[in-house]
C-alpha cells in the first residue's frame, strides 16, 4: 500500500505549493513577479501531474489585459482590473502593494507564504490549512506594518527609511481570493431573505459582471449569507462538480465575484464593507477571519455533508453534547413575565419531556415593553422579588436546565446604563442617532464596555444558576462612530472580536455553560459565531410551511444539531396559518427541537400528543444530530430529509407535503443513501423493505389525507 501523501508540500524549485484533502487537491504557484497565483482546485492529482501543468494565464488575447494567472490575493498594482482583495495606501500617497516572495513555512497541514512589499514596510502572510479527514481548505491573511524607525531592506536592495514609515491605510483586506476552473457556464448558489424569511436558496446563472454579496449592518445579516457555491449549471443534489466557500465572520462582510467576458471566474471576500478604512501604525498588524472552501464531484448534497462534518469536527466548541429539547416562554407570555407564571409553564414543559427551560425577554430592569430596560441586567423586582434563583431552583428540581435570554450588545435610552454611560453607544456627535426597535448599539470595541459585558454576564450565570444563554442582537449598526478614536472604523472589526472574547471567557469560566446565537432570528449565523455557540436560532418565523424552505437553506452549510427549530401555537403568530400539531413537530424534529407555544392554552389531547412526539424525537435524536443528512425532493410537492447513522445501520426520514392536489397521489420517495444490497425493517409498521427497491423505486409514504401531511419513517438494516 503506497504511503499517504503529505497534507501540504512546497517545491522551491518550481514554486508550486499543494494542499491535499481526501477528495481534492488545491495548488498554487509563485509567479515571476513574486505574487502567488492560482494553479488548480479540483479532483486529486499527483505531484508530477501538477508540476507539469502549464503556467496558468488569462484567456484574454489582448494587449489591454494582463496575461498572468489569477492571484491568490490580488493587490491593486500591475495590469489587474478585477476586484482587488488587498487595497492599501502608504503615507506618501502610493496605492497598492508590489510583492517580493521571501519564503514559506510548512507545519503539518498549515502553509504560510511570506511576502514583503518591494519598497515599503509591509509584510503579508497568506495562510492555508487543511485538516485530516476534511475536504475543507481554510485560508486567512496576516498583514503587518514592519516599520519601527529602522531601515527595512528588501532582496531587491531597496530601502525604506524609518522616517518614511508612516501609517498605512488599509481600505480592503480580504481573507482569500478563489478561482474556479474553466467551465461551459457558471451558476451561483447563494442565500437571501429578510427577517422572518431567512436562508432562501437561490441558484442563478452568474452574469458576466461583478456580483457583490455583502452585509453593511455590523452583523452577518438576515438578507444575505457569507456562503456560496458555484457549478456549471448542471450539478444536482447528488451529482456534479461543486466549489463552495464560507466566511467565518459575524460582523459586516463582503464577497465580490467577477466573471469576465473571456471566461475567467474568481471571487474574493473578507470582513468589512466599502467605505471603511483601517490604520496600521508601525508594528501594527491585522489578521483576517478564515475564508474556507471545498470541492466535491458529487453535487450539492455532498458539499453540504462535507461542510456539516467540518463544522462538527473543527468549528463547534462541544460537538459531542446532545442538544436538549428546550421550552422557551416568549410566545406564551411576551413581556408579561413573573415567577409564578414561569413556574407554571415550567411544570407543563417538564411534563412534555422538555430538558431545558428558557426565560425570554422581560425579566430585567424596567422592562415592560421594548422601549425600556435594555442594559439593566438585574431581575425586575415586581416579577421576581427574590431574584431568579427560586425559578432556576424549581426548574432544576423538575429535572431541566435553566436558560436565560440576554441582549448585551444593545441598550435603551430609557435605562440606567444609558443614563450613566451615554458615550458607550455607537454614535457620531454631529449626527442624530437612529433608533431601531427603540434601542442603540453598545460599542463593544471599547475595552470598558467589553469588561462590563463580561462582568455582568458572569454574575448572571454564577448568581442565578444559569446553564444556557440565548444571546440576542436585534438591530444593525448605524452612525457607527467612535468619538476621539484615531482609527474609528476599527470598531467594525473589534466589536465582533470582543463579542467572541466575552463568549469564549464565559465558556471557560463556567464549564458546561451553553450559548445559543440569535439576532432577531437568523441574523447572525455563520462559522465564526458557531465556534463559540452550540446552535443558532434559525428564524423568528416558526410557521412550519415557511420553515421547510428556511431550514433547507440553512442546511446548505450548517448541520442539523446547530439548527434551533420550535413547535409553536396554531394559528401561527407570524403568518396566521393553522397547521396540525403533528406537522409542526415533524418539521421541527429535523433540527434541534424546541417548544415555544402557550402551553396553558393547549388541550389535554394536544399535551398528550406533544409528549408522545417529544419522546419520538428523542428516539431519533442521535440520527438527527449526529447522522449524515441527505435532502430529498420528491414528486407532488413532497420534500424530505434523511438522516443515516455513520455505519448505515439506522435511518430516519422526515417527509412533508404542505398542500395536496386532487388526483395527485405522491409518488414513492426514493432513498438514495441506502445500501442496495441490504434489507431494512420499519419497526413502527413491522415491514421489511429491499434496499434496492427503496433506492430505485422508493418507499410508499402513506401520508395522511389533506394538506399539511407528514410522516416519520424509521428504518433499521437487518442484512449486510
Amino acid at each position: 500500500m503506497p504511503a499517504a501523501l503529505p497534507l501540504v508540500t512546497f517545491d522551491p524549485a518550481s514554486g508550486i505549493a499543494v494542499l491535499r484533502t481526501p477528495n481534492s487537491a488545491y495548488a498554487l504557484r509563485i509567479g515571476p513577479d513574486g505574487s502567488p497565483r492560482h494553479l488548480y482546485w479540483g479532483a486529486p492529482l499527483d505531484t508530477a501531474a501538477l508540476t507539469l501543468l502549464p503556467e496558468a494565464a488569462s484567456p484574454a488575447a489582448s494587449s489591454f489585459e494582463a496575461g498572468a494567472a489569477a492571484d491568490e490575493l490580488a493587490p491593486q498594482t500591475g495590469a489587474r482590473f478585477g476586484p482587488a482583495g488587498l487595497q492599501v495606501r502608504f503615507a506618501d500617497g502610493t496605492v497598492g502593494a508590489q510583492w517580493e516572495f521571501t519564503g514559506h513555512s510548512v507545519d503539518g497541514g498549515e502553509l504560510r507564504l511570506l511576502l514583503a512589499d518591494r519598497h515599503y514596510p509591509l509584510r503579508t502572510e497568506l495562510c492555508y490549512r487543511v485538516r485530516p479527514g476534511s475536504d475543507v481548505v481554510e485560508r486567512w491573511v496576516e498583514l503587518t506594518h514592519t516599520g519601527a524607525g529602522i531601515e527595512v531592506e528588501s532582496g531587491a536592495g531597496l530601502a525604506v527609511a524609518g522616517a518614511e514609515a508612516g501609517p498605512i491605510t488599509v481600505e480592503r483586506l480580504d481573507s482569500a481570493s478563489w478561482t474556479a476552473p474553466a467551465l461551459p457556464d457558471y451558476r451561483l448558489s447563494h442565500l437571501t431573505g429578510g427577517w422572518n424569511s431567512e436562508f432562501q436558496l437561490h441558484r442563478d446563472r452568474l452574469p458576466v459582471a461583478e456580483t457583490v454579496l455583502t452585509s453593511r449592518r455590523g452583523l452577518t445579516g438576515h438578507h444575505a449569507s457569507p456562503w456560496l457555491a458555484l457549478d456549471d449549471g448542471a450539478a444536482t443534489e447528488e451529482q456534479g462538480e461543486v466549489w463552495s466557500t464560507a466566511l467565518a465572520w459575524s460582523g459586516s462582510w463582503r464577497i465580490t465575484l467577477h466573471r469576465d467576458a473571456v471566461g475567467r471566474t474568481t471571487w474574493t471576500g473578507g470582513f468589512g464593507h466599502e467605505g471603511l478604512r483601517w490604520t496600521l501604525e508601525p508594528g501594527g498588524s491585522l489578521r483576517t477571519p478564515v475564508f474556507a472552501g471545498l470541492y466535491t464531484p458529487h453535487g450539492f448534497g455532498a458539499a453540504s455533508r462535507a461542510w456539516h462534518g467540518y463544522v462538527a469536527d473543527h468549528v463547534l466548541p462541544e460537538p459531542e453534547r446532545e442538544r436538549p429539547v428546550l421550552y422557551n416562554s416568549w410566545e406564551a407570555t411576551g413581556f408579561d413575565v413573573d415567577q409564578a407564571g414561569q413556574i407554571k409553564l415550567a411544570h407543563l414543559a417538564a411534563g412534555l419531556g422538555a430538558e431545558l427551560f428558557v426565560l425570554d425577554d422581560g425579566w430585567f430592569g424596567a422592562r415592560r415593553d421594548d422601549r425600556a430596560g435594555l442594559g439593566d441586567w438585574t431581575p425586575r423586582t415586581e416579577g421576581f422579588p427574590e431574584g431568579l434563583r427560586p425559578l432556576a431552583d424549581e426548574v432544576h428540581h423538575l429535572g431541566m436546565t435553566f436558560g436565560l435570554w440576554v441582549e448585551p450588545e444593545m441598550v435603551n435610552r430609557d435605562s440606567e446604563l444609558y443614563r450613566t454611560h451615554p458615550d458607550w453607544v455607537l454614535h457620531s456627535p454631529t449626527r442624530e442617532a437612529t433608533e431601531l426597535r427603540h434601542q442603540l448599539v453598545l460599542n463593544f470595541a471599547r475595552p470598558e464596555v467589553e469588561a462590563w459585558a463580561h462582568r455582568t454576564l458572569d454574575g448572571l450565570v454564577r448568581d442565578h444558576g444559569v446553564d444556557w444563554l440565548k444571546w440576542d442582537a436585534n438591530r444593525a449598526f448605524t452612525e457607527a462612530g467612535w468619538e476621539g478614536n484615531p482609527d474609528p472604523d476599527r470598531l467594525w472589526i473589534d466589536h465582533t472580536r470582543a463579542v467572541y472574547r466575552v463568549m469564549d471567557r464565559l465558556r471557560a469560566d463556567h464549564p458546561g455553560l451553553r450559548i445559543e446565537a440569535c439576532a432577531g432570528g437568523g441574523g447572525r449565523a455563520d462559522l465564526g459565531i458557531l465556534a463559540r455557540t452550540d446552535q443558532a436560532w434559525t428564524s423568528d418565523n416558526t410557521d412550519p410551511v415557511d420553515r421547510i424552505a428556511i431550514q433547507d437553506g440553512f442546511s446548505q452549510l450548517f448541520p442539523a444539531r446547530t439548527m434551533a427549530a420550535w413547535v409553536t401555537d396554531s394559528p401561527n403568530t407570524a403568518t396566521g396559518r393553522s397547521t396540525p400539531l403533528r406537522f409542526r413537530f415533524h418539521v421541527a424534529m429535523s433540527g434541534a427541537l424546541g417548544l415555544g407555544g402557550d402551553l396553558t392554552g393547549w388541550s389535554a389531547e394536544e399535551l398528550d400528543e406533544a409528549a408522545a412526539l417529544v419522546a419520538q424525537y428523542k428516539q431519533i435524536r442521535p440520527l438527527v444530530q449526529y447522522g449524515i443528512q441527505h435532502r430529498i425532493r420528491g414528486a407532488g410537492g413532497v420534500t424530505a430529509v434523511h438522516y443515516a447513522a455513520g455505519d448505515g445501520g439506522e435511518h430516519a426520514v422526515l417527509a412533508w407535503r404542505p398542500a395536496t392536489r386532487f388526483g395527485h397521489r405522491p409518488a414513492p420517495l426514493k432513498l438514495p443513501a441506502l445500501d442496495t444490497g441490504a434489507h431494512y425493517l420499519d419497526p413502527d409498521r413491522d415491514q421489511v423493505h429491499s434496499g434496492a427497491v427503496l433506492v430505485h423505486r422508493g418507499i410508499e409514504l402513506a401520508l395522511p389525507a389533506g394538506d399539511y401531511a407528514s410522516r416519520l419513517i424509521r428504518l433499521r438494516r437487518i442484512t449486510p
